[in-house]
């Protein structure tokens, strides 16, 4: 599967939705990278033994690994989770997403530096040191400063 990237609409209706803007306005994948967004294509069947993710993670530090079944059958209070994970948030360490399989619902693998910490800040947070580090990196790299939305 080949991912894509686009701008979102300013709707807050059913977060499983793409809201997708009409017409459709993709980001260009090399537009990603110059931001410092980095995606890999995985083999999710051999996952456990997978050398690229290995290297991933030993070259990244990822030293953690949890595994989180999305589905309402398995996620206890999933309606409020799918808010939850839709609200625009950061977070204090780098977190990446693995998604193993899905249709309407993924399976995630998320890795971290150290210790997971599950403390997620809505926005905005613009105090939040890890979004100071954002706000820095990416004004070098693009040259135009962020604000807040």
């Amino acid at each position: 599967m080949a991912m894509e990237a686009w701008y979102m609409d300013e709707s807050d209706a059913d977060p499983r939705l793409p809201h997708r803007l009409c017409p459709n306005e993709f980001v260009p994948l090399e537009h990603l990278a110059e931001l410092g967004v980095l995606y890999w294509h995985l083999n999710p069947q051999d996952y456990e033994n997978d050398e690229k993710l290995r290297h991933i993670r030993e070259t990244r530090g990822y030293n953690y690994t949890d595994l989180l079944d999305i589905c309402p059958e398995k996620l206890e209070n999933y309606e409020e989770k799918l808010k939850n994970f839709y609200t625009e948030h950061i977070h204090g360490d780098e977190e990446i997403r693995y998604c193993l399989e899905g249709c309407g619902y993924f399976d995630l693998m998320r890795l971290f530096v150290g210790e997971p910490v599950w403390t997620a800040y809505n926005r905005p947070q613009e105090e939040h040191p890890a979004r100071k580090e954002y706000i820095e990196s990416f004004t070098k790299k693009v040259g135009v400063a962020l604000e807040a939305h």
